[in-house]
């Protein structure tokens, strides 16, 4: 076999000359190649077509860097260093963004997930954490370790994060969850107290095998879902493997050992086909993205580029890569190559073996003398790998039964997995380093936070600052990521930190008669996701899905289990409210949440179904109304408020689609009856800065509705709108009256919006008029509440010369009279009939029996108006009368109106109430008052006097 020799140049010098860990790897395009040594404060980003030229040098850790990382789409560098922390730099610029996060001990892996939203990272310490890049905070921190971290690697179909120890061990996480799926003890070689020498493992490009160093100085593969060992690859490798990676397109890996070798394997083959030997130890390799190459380095600070590393009678590297694994960060397809489908490489065994072959002086065919042992063993991957193989094909000839020209798009489906949405606080926004955040943004005030030397700086501002206690800041030792605020105080929460990996809740009130008031709770092991503040209790949910509830003064109260992970909740009153996952996201990338509402001083769920939310979007924000009603935002910018109707159901009463610029985000903060309050960001920024002061925007909330053919639909809405509260509001007079609660207020407010109801009918009957919707006009008309109004109608449409419908609205207001007679006589003989029969028994008389009070009742001609939805109730409460005092007023009534309109009048004025609302108005429009009442009976709806008909 020929050798070829690889020309290494110095990058980082040895201290000492000593040897210690090195680190290189290409961007996605190949034109950069990044180094980095243990040895070595700084960090070189070369040029690899002129590698004479000074590199870029990095300078921003305090000691040897010991890991790197590059997003999939070579736009953000990850550092990791013996100093404990972990840097992120822009790419290829270099410019420092932020310290994202810090360990107790040295870093020694680092690694993006396949779309570089998440960032994990580990070291001497045995945790590992997993952060979110897009906020910096901590999304999860595994513990399971018992030996420093030295290899870590995201499955490429983002369900499981593969981790390495110094001892050996290998553990398979699930992302989802945090839980760990398989604990693989000592499958690989022990490297000790050897910083230099770092066990990696590596994932094949289609995500279903993973390669980890073996015992024996191989390469060991093991199946992704069982984490059955599937076959190896043993060679001339005299000593254990120290580093390993695959190629681009999955058919070839490449292995460096302690012996100084570096061998290259034909996968399919399971035989290497090729080897070079180095001076020093190599330590880190990296295939070129776009090329036949392989970059080296070795443990004294020397890198080089291996050229033509695949023999050109076979295969490049990058030929036949599977288009939804090009790394780029975003799943592509090719539609023009069906061949290129989930199954990858590894499906292509043993079709090279009588395609290609290689010079003899390329082969390198493995040693024939076995031992016995080696035979067996041999043997059993034999038996082995033909499973995978057929598990690999019946993949295969799963997808040739779909049509080809839909073949990349379906396998890109299939593999894609909808990523679940990650727990939110409400109102808050993301880390920005140096900068000031939010924790807490509500129609009552804002809570702020800014990190500095380890620490953090809380202040809590309200909006009004007149009716609002002071509140002095806080220093932040604990690292608070998210707080909820009301009136009553605030509380405080952070991620799992620390050696103990606790997580802190902390209660602050604003006003107490204890001098210390303030209290706090720790979680081992269990982090917060979420908190909620109400009135005299406070809430977190946590990692384990439980809702823990407590008291003002800090009693554990409650301790619930939620039926997924935690999305968000939100606090009012006595209400909490929570939403979680309800299942897996759908295959079309809905999200699927569930909420619950619960009453926490009464210990019920009133309300719980699941949460809407536009096709393709997540939840963005999460609350209460001023007035209490449940509310949610989506990304898509609709506004969805829970409502009694129709059993429940959720109406959507705001879209952005209609509102917003196209360079415009809404980020809202809240919302009463008729407005939305949010902050009006300009793309591409989604949150506000904490300065300058956001200026909050004021926008009228309105139903998506469709486009109408009268024109007119900002009437429509007011009309729906109107409608809606009305609803609202009768649901909870009925719910007050119920329990016997004052429902004066609330009956006022239902006079006033019926009013405004009518008229906006009106103003709809017009425009029904001018357009020719007749059909449309009568079915507005009834659903009039006073009789003013329908006259006022009937008044209309004469004026627009619309006999026939004039006639059609008498005839309905007619039979409207005629029912609300039928109600009122119905009504006054509940009320009179036993009252008098019990007084007349007692003077020993005779009482009126029912059918004669009937008779006498309905010989009006002329009864009131009544609503044909809503019945006022009376404010004032009268003692009975005598009833045959009651009766005799009636009849005596019923005459005098059969007199005329002048002496209906007088007589109506003896049986109206003194204090009901109407009286006021009645007096503008030069109606009579109504002055006395007969007996205890229900207003009719109508808050104006209605005059007899003729």
């Amino acid at each position: 076999m020929k050798i070829r020799s690889v020309k290494l140049r110095e990058a980082h010098a040895a201290k000492g000359g000593g040897a210690s860990f090195c680190s290189v790897l290409w961007d996605q395009k190949a034109q950069h190649l990044v180094t980095a040594s243990s040895s070595d404060l700084s960090i070189c980003i070369h040029d690899p077509l002129f590698p004479s030229l000074s590199p870029k040098t990095l300078r921003h850790h305090r000691d040897g860097v010991t890991a790197l990382a590059l997003s999939p789409n070579s736009t953000c560098l990850a550092s990791g260093s013996l100093d404990h922390s972990v840097k992120l730099y822009k790419f290829p610029g270099g410019e420092f963004e932020t310290n994202i996060t810090r360990f107790t001990l040295p870093i020694r892996s680092l690694s993006f997930n396949k779309s570089g939203s998440m960032l994990a990272a580990a070291g001497d310490d045995e945790g590992i954490k997993l952060i979110n890049t897009v906020d910096g905070s901590i999304a999860r921190v595994l513990k399971g370790h018992r030996g420093s971290v030295t290899g870590l690697a995201f499955d490429p179909n983002g369900e499981y994060l593969a981790s390495l120890d110094s001892t050996g061990t290998v553990i398979l996480w699930e992302l989802h969850s945090g839980r760990i799926v398989h604990n693989l003890k000592g499958i690989a070689p022990d490297t000790g107290v050897d910083v230099s020498t770092m066990n990696v493992l590596c994932w094949s490009p289609d995500g279903e095998t993973l390669a980890v160093p073996g015992l024996r100085n191989d390469v060991v593969m093991y199946d992704r879902d069982t984490a059955e060992k599937l076959f190896s690859l043993r060679g001339d490798h005299i000593q254990p493997i120290c580093f390993l990676c695959w190629s681009p397109n999955g058919k070839y890996i490449a292995t460096s050992g302690l012996d100084k070798q570096v061998l290259i394997w034909d996968v399919n083959r399971k035989q290497d086909i090729d080897r070079q030997k180095f001076d020093e130890r190599v330590c880190c390799m990296a295939w070129k993205p776009v090329e036949n190459a392989l970059a080296v380095m070795d443990v004294v600070g020397k890198y080089g580029i291996w050229e033509n590393v695949i023999p050109s009678s076979m295969k490049s590297p990058t030929e036949d890569i599977p288009a939804q694994y090009k790394s780029n960060g975003v799943l592509l397809f090719d539609e023009e190559d069906p061949e290129n489908s989930v199954s990858g490489s590894l499906s292509d065994i043993g079709e090279n073996s009588n395609e290609e072959s290689e010079p003899p002086s390329r082969k390198r065919w493995r040693k024939q003398s076995f031992s016995e042992e080696n035979l067996g063993e041999d043997g059993e991957e034999i038996a082995l790998y033909p499973k995978v193989d057929s598990h690999k094909k019946r993949n295969r000839s799963s997808k040739e039964n779909l049509d080809s020209g839909n073949m990349g798009f379906r396998s890109t489906m299939a593999t894609t997995k909808a990523k679940m949405q990650a727990a939110f606080q409400p109102g808050s926004t993301p880390v920005q380093p140096g900068k000031r955040r939010f924790l807490c943004y509500n129609m009552l005030g804002c809570i702020t936070s800014i990190e500095h030397d380890g620490y953090s700086h809380i202040e809590i501002d309200f909006h009004d600052t007149g009716s609002t206690p002071r509140v002095p800041s806080m220093t932040d030792h604990f690292g608070f990521t998210m707080a909820a605020l009301n009136e009553y105080g605030s509380v405080f929460a952070n991620p799992c930190k620390g050696e103990n990996n606790m997580s802190t809740l902390m209660y602050r009130p604003f006003g107490s008669w204890a001098n210390n008031s303030e209290w706090s709770m720790r979680f081992e092991g269990e982090e917060v996701k979420v908190v909620a503040l109400g009135a005299a209790w406070v809430a977190a949910v946590t990692s384990f899905n439980y809702l823990r509830i407590f008291s003002e003064g800090g009693l554990q109260r409650h301790v619930i289990s939620l039926d997924g992970p935690v999305v968000t909740a939100s606090g009012y009153k006595d209400k909490l409210a929570v939403v979680t996952h309800a299942s897996d996201c759908l295959s079309s990338n809905d999200q699927m949440l569930e909420f619950r509402v619960f009453d926490v001083p009464h210990g019920t769920q009133p309300l719980r179904g699941r949460l809407p939310l536009s096709p393709g979007s997540s939840l963005s924000w999460f609350g209460f109304s001023e007035e209490g009603q449940l509310c949610s935002y989506d990304s898509k910018g609709v506004l969805r408020s829970y409502t009694s109707q129709f059993d429940g159901s959720w109406i959507p009463f705001f879209s952005a689609m209609k509102e917003k610029k196209p360079d415009e985000n809404y980020w809202v903060t809240g919302l009463n009856a008729s407005k939305l309050f949010c902050v009006v960001c300009k793309k591409p920024d989604d949150f506000p800065q904490v300065t300058p002061k956001p200026i909050l925007t004021l926008l009228s909330l309105s139903f998506p509705l469709a486009s109408s053919d009268l024109g007119s639909e900002a009437h429509e809405n007011e009309f729906m709108m109107n409608s809606l509260h009305l609803f609202e509001i009768r649901r909870r007079m009925d719910e007050m009256a119920s329990v016997g609660l004052d429902i004066t207020s609330l009956d006022d407010d239902a006079f006033n919006l019926e009013a405004a109801q009518d008229k906006c009918i009106l103003r709809l009957i017009a425009s029904c008029c001018n357009s020719d919707k007749l059909v449309r006009a009568t079915e507005l008309v009834k659903l009039l509440s006073l009789e003013k109004s329908m006259r006022g109608a009937i008044k209309l449409v004469t004026a627009l010369k619309l006999p026939n419908l004039a006639e059609r609205f008498s005839s309905i207001l007619e039979e409207r009279l005629l029912d609300e007679a039928k109600k009122t006589a119905e009504t006054n003989i509940k009320e009179n009939y036993a009252p008098i029969t019990a007084n007349a028994l007692h003077r020993g008389s005779k009482a009126p029996t029912p059918p004669e009070t009937l008779n006498a009742v309905t010989m009006s001609s002329s009864p009131n108006l009544s609503a044909p939805l809503f019945k006022k109730i009376e404010k004032t409460q009268e003692g009975a009368k005598d009833g045959i005092n009651k009766t005799t007023m009636v009849n005596e009534t019923l005459q005098v109106r059969q007199k005329g309109d002048e002496t209906s009048n007088k007589v109506v004025k003896q049986t109206r109430q003194p204090h009901d609302p109407s009286t006021k108005l009645s007096n503008k429009n030069g109606l009579n008052k109504s002055e006395t009442s007969l007996g205890q009976s229900n207003r009719p709806s109508n808050p104006f006097l209605k005059s007899t008909i003729k």
